[in-house]
């Protein structure tokens, strides 16, 4: 018998894909590069050649390095609006929502699991309608001062969603080496674990 449909199992490796890929191009951008740090690395270096640019400069040159990748970001925000579209219309089939259903037979530890999920995808949502507000903010006829609000809500949500995929990850490494032997398999090949 079949746990998880094919659909879902593939919504599951692509949504996993575009939230780690979400989650590296931030990464990227507050480490390696971080304009603050690069701005710094490209005035010194040029300094060494005998040609001076001023910090703004030096800031446009650090911004324009990350630029791609900050594209890559968008593209990955759009693909995760899609990606909850899709994930509401799988709620109505029954692997979809398998979770959810009989809440209060479940253990305490199987109630946090299920809430965590709704959490998560209410965080995710709200991410995914702040990062096109942002990205359409004039669009939108957005204000400067709504604009870097919605963005500081955006960069803090990044916690929360970082912090749930550190807590499944291990949550689903603790199953599968105790009760729950084969969910991970099972969320490949879509069969019920013994």
């Amino acid at each position: 018998m079949k746990k998880w449909r094919f659909d879902f199992r593939i919504w599951h490796w692509i949504h996993a894909a575009v939230v780690l890929g979400l989650l590296g191009t931030v990464f990227l951008r507050k480490t390696f590069l971080s304009w603050k740090t690069n701005s710094e690395l490209l005035s010194s270096k040029l300094t060494e050649m005998d040609i001076s640019i001023t910090s703004q400069q030096a800031k446009v040159l650090a911004t324009s390095i990350r630029s791609p990748m900050w594209e890559w970001h968008i593209l990955l925000g759009y693909a995760l609006a899609v990606l909850l579209l899709w994930r509401i219309t799988l709620f109505f089939t029954k692997s979809g929502s398998a979770n959810y259903k009989n809440f209060k037979a479940k253990t305490l530890h199987k109630k946090l699991v299920t809430l965590g999920y709704i959490g998560i995808y209410g965080t995710l949502f709200i991410m995914a309608l702040s990062g096109l507000s942002l990205t359409f903010h004039e669009s939108l006829a957005l204000g400067k001062e709504l604009t870097h609000t919605i963005k500081e809500v955006h960069e803090w949500l990044f916690n929360l969603v970082l912090l749930f995929v550190v807590l499944h990850v291990t949550g689903v490494v603790i199953a599968e080496t105790r009760d729950e032997a084969g969910i991970i398999s099972s969320m490949i090949h879509g069969k019920n674990i013994a």
